[in-house]
């Protein structure tokens, strides 16, 4: 959002981004657009939702507006219901296929109020954009809607890749279930590296329990929250990063996850799973190792080949550096600019 929002500054938007605020939240960082955080009276469940939902309508009903663009179905009912009732231009930004995430499928209640919701509201977003062309393929074959393609590519930067001392391997992001830990931390047991792992999660305990259960403390090093700054220090010197997901859902299956294009963007090859949309970009520019199924040994068996080929690895590595000049943010904020500026 942080790059949305600037691009579009950038742009000559008057920009203001809003979300709600946690205990555990962080001061605002300054930013060159407006940033507002709503105080709700829960963090998680129906009255998250319910008191969210009806704190941002009355703030946006009072609030100057020409465009209102809602990130995803947890935000498009009070965005869509002031677009109506103001006569206001409105724009979907979709992350994910809601409908389809593991934590909503598995309650049959909750998916289908998020299927009834997002059948009301989609279809009246004609005007939208995506993370991927697959998600732009679901949502026009279920809404009848037309979306671009923007997806979270990294800032192009000048990098210069550094003499790697150690051949360890990284996993940064979120540790959360359904991100194949499962798999990951065994297979390591066959490789002969140090897996760092740079985020904290709904996953975070189990995936401790399960390497310390595996007497694997030496080689699977759990960093928790790293900054972003120092993040990028971890990401330049790795060796291998890891991209893995669980196919449990179809927006898992169909997803574009920002750290592919970390990694691409620092010059390190990658793990993946055979999932249309890194199949799609490694036809293209091989840049990563794909596997057809996260099994222990499948992972382990990829892990060794990027550790010990090095005319593979040099080859990815080299494919990294080309591949970064088209899948990079400039490039994709200019689609971005240009679903707003049709309102113009």
């Amino acid at each position: 959002m942080i790059r949305i929002c600037t691009s579009l500054t950038e742009a000559g938007y008057d920009v203001t981004l809003i979300g709600f605020e946690r205990k555990t939240s962080q001061p605002i960082i300054p930013r060159p657009f407006k940033q507002v955080r709503l105080s709700i009276i829960a963090e998680q469940g129906k009255i998250m939702y319910l008191h969210y939902w009806i704190k941002l309508f009355f703030f946006l009903l009072f609030r100057k507006v020409d465009i209102l663009c809602a990130i995803d179905l947890d935000t498009i009912m009070p965005v869509y219901y002031i677009s109506k009732l103001r006569g206001k231009k409105r724009v979907y930004d979709a992350h994910e296929i809601f409908t389809e995430l593991k934590e909503v499928i598995d309650r049959p209640a909750v998916h289908k109020m998020w299927l009834w919701i997002g059948k009301h509201t989609v279809p009246n977003f004609p005007v939208g954009y995506t993370i991927g062309e697959c998600y732009a393929e679901d949502f026009k074959a279920k809404y009848g809607v037309d979306y671009k393609i923007v997806r979270n590519a990294t800032i192009l930067r000048p990098v210069t890749i550094p003499e790697k001392t150690e051949r360890f391997i990284l996993y940064q992001g979120a540790v959360n279930v359904g991100r194949c830990f499962e798999q990951l931390i065994p297979a390591m047991k066959d490789v002969n590296a140090r897996l760092i792992i740079c985020g904290k999660g709904n996953f975070s305990e189990e995936a401790m329990a399960l390497t310390k259960q595996l007497g694997l403390e030496d080689k699977v090093i759990f960093k928790g929250y790293i900054p972003p700054a120092e993040l990028r220090d971890y990401t330049i010197k790795a060796w291998v990063g890891i991209t893995l997901f669980e196919d449990t859902s179809l927006s898992n299956r169909l997803s574009l996850a920002n750290r592919f294009f970390d990694y691409m963007h620092n010059g390190v090859p990658q793990l993946c799973i055979k999932y249309p949309e890194y199949e799609r970009i490694n036809t293209q520019y091989e840049i990563a190792s794909l596997i057809d199924s996260a099994t222990p040994q499948n992972i382990a068996s990829a892990l060794k080949r990027l550790l010990d080929d090095a005319d593979y690895y040099n080859k990815l590595q080299q494919n990294c550096m080309q591949a970064r000049e088209k899948y990079c943010w400039q490039e994709e904020a200019k689609t971005l600019v240009s679903v707003y500026k049709q309102f113009d």
